[in-house]
């Protein structure tokens, strides 16, 4: 169990490294051309993380090719959004907004699932949105569409963990990440074109190319993970991204949270471990999102 712990708290900083190298390269590139090549190199790298038993040729063939198709569209929005959001706002703060996602998950089970929801998971709801509120603080500071693509990324998530409560039992692997990466490239790849493409130069396809990589690696690593511990060991090491965040945006972004930030941070982790354990998170259930992510 400790290997599968560590492992998955190296795929979750690995997560947040191929994230501040994108906020890096904002201003250089549209949110598209940064999804496009992203998507392309993390789908290279992954290419050779298929599972044994499983054929990416066969990626196409599905059960439940619509439910598989709309987890991908919400994937390829999120990607979009998340781009948008780390290139306008602090890592924190997106990180913030982003960790709702288990707090969403418990609304929508009761709205979409008919879940039967205690007082505890409702009040870790209620302190997660507070611990927001610490770090956003609407109404004392300038708001900007960087904060609203964060929350509508968090909502897209908790759909995401919906759709895959779903389909982890009956769904390939190499389909949940084939038909995310073709959508991904399709739909960048428009996008870049439509807008202003600028062909990246060496330095920055290699920049490109380490957050594609952090990617693939982040999911390779959580995989591993989940062969040596229960979703419910590693599933909480996610909010380790708090602690990144927090230091990659010191180191590389001069973005130093006051103690408001801070103690908002540690609510809103902490509201979310608390939905994870009232969750009863189940090895091969899929309750909150403990081994992949839902963007590239």
């Amino acid at each position: 169990m400790p290997n599968g712990i560590l492992l998955a708290l190296i795929a979750y900083a690995s997560y947040s490294g191929s994230d501040a190298v994108i906020k890096s390269l904002g201003g250089q590139f549209t949110v598209f051309e940064i999804g496009f090549f992203v998507t392309l190199f993390a789908g290279f790298f992954l290419f050779f993380t298929r599972p044994a038993g499983e054929r990416w040729l066969d990626f196409w063939r599905m059960k439940r090719p619509w439910a598989v198709q709309a987890r991908a569209w919400a994937g390829i929005a999120s990607g979009v959004l998340s781009v948008y959001a780390f290139t306008h706002i602090p890592l924190a703060e997106v990180y913030a907004l982003i960790f709702l996602a288990p707090l969403l998950v418990t609304i929508l089970s009761t709205v979409i699932l008919k879940e039967k929801v205690g007082p505890w998971r409702w009040l870790a709801v209620v302190a997660g949105f507070a611990g927001v509120m610490l770090v956003v603080r609407p109404g004392f500071r300038e708001l900007n569409l960087g904060h609203l693509a964060a929350f509508v990324n968090a909502f897209l998530a908790a759909t995401s963990v919906i759709l895959l409560r779903s389909l982890a039992q009956q769904e390939k692997r190499t389909s949940m990440l084939g038909v995310l990466v073709g959508y991904g490239l399709l739909f960048n790849g428009a996008g870049a074109a439509a807008t202003s493409f600028a062909l990246p130069n060496a330095v920055q396809l290699v920049w490109l190319a380490m957050a594609g990589a952090f990617t693939a690696g982040g999911q390779f690593m959580q995989l591993l993970a989940a062969k040596y511990a229960p979703a419910n060991r590693i599933a909480p090491t996610h909010y380790s991204q708090i602690v990144w965040a927090v230091i990659l945006g010191a180191l590389f972004f001069q973005e130093y949270p006051d103690w408001l930030t801070l103690v908002g941070l540690a609510i809103v982790g902490g509201s979310g471990l608390l939905t994870m354990v009232r969750e009863e998170v189940r090895l091969g259930t899929v309750r909150w999102n403990p081994f992949a992510r839902t963007r590239l």
